[in-house]
């Protein structure tokens, strides 16, 4: 693209640390997930295969190495997690892990509440398998934390051995970080980014609105998270200044008129 047009921004390539796109599939089926890959793999670095699904979707294993293939990473949700770990499961889930040749665990206390300290631990012996990231944030809106207290759990999950901390949002994009109409709730985003570098931490981000967002605030190479399959080209194009959002984004002043 850079030898077609000037002035947009500088993607670096994969496999990288910054400027990641993590999509949730939520059950797609292997020939969608072909679909996807055969135009997304060069933007998306995670998929996630949201929630519990993993467990009900035919043909779950193929897809995992549809995304390996593809030089995707794959990993299950975690909500999965928590229901291994709410029945007393987690030798079962490392297992579970292992015989679905998943290297990448995502830990978070969203649905079920761990006590910190224990998810601490869990970060820990997982982090000795391979590589962790954690969600931080809950998925009740009733659940509500302090700015202060999103930044000291993420710095706490870094320290413990996550590579990344996501920010919770769901995948409707209507609590944590964002209030009930999916609008930024400034006070904690402006919290973390202060304290966390932004290198280690993945917004969810499911709606375009917020997608923008980040990218006119952090730069083209903000984490993302929570992105739609179908959304995948959408948001790079977003990222690179070729959607009206962020069309003035990365031109130099003499062409914003």
């Amino acid at each position: 693209m850079k030898k077609v047009l000037p002035f947009l921004p500088d993607r670096p390539a994969k496999p990288r640390n910054y400027g990641l796109t993590m999509v949730m599939d939520k059950g797609l089926s292997i020939r969608e997930a072909e679909d996807f890959m055969s135009v997304g793999r060069k933007y998306t670095d995670f998929v996630k295969l949201g929630f519990g699904t993993s467990l009900v979707t035919p043909g779950f294993r193929k897809k995992i190495k549809i995304y390996k293939d593809a030089g995707v990473i794959p990993y299950f949700g975690g909500t999965l997690f928590e229901a291994f770990i709410v029945r007393n499961m987690f030798k079962e889930y490392i297992k579970f892990l292992d015989k679905c040749k998943i290297e990448l665990v995502e830990v978070s206390d969203g649905s079920y509440d761990i006590d910190h300290s224990k998810k601490l631990e869990y970060i820990k012996t997982l982090s000795k398998r391979g590589t962790v990231i954690s969600e931080v944030g809950s998925k009740k809106k009733e659940v509500v934390y302090t700015p202060d207290q999103w930044v000291t759990m993420m710095k706490a999950e870094l320290d413990a051995g996550s590579s990344k901390v996501i920010a919770e949002a769901r995948e409707s994009g209507t609590t944590g970080i964002y209030n009930e109409d999916g609008s930024i709730n400034n006070k904690i985003i402006s919290a973390i980014s202060e304290h966390v570098k932004l290198e280690n931490v993945i917004w969810e981000a499911p709606m375009k609105s917020q997608q923008a967002w980040f990218i006119k605030h952090f730069g083209a190479n903000v984490n993302l998270g929570n992105i739609a399959p179908n959304e995948i080209i959408p948001l790079e194009s977003l990222r690179m200044g070729l959607r009206g959002d962020t069309f003035f984004q990365f031109l130099p002043d003499t062409y914003k008129k």
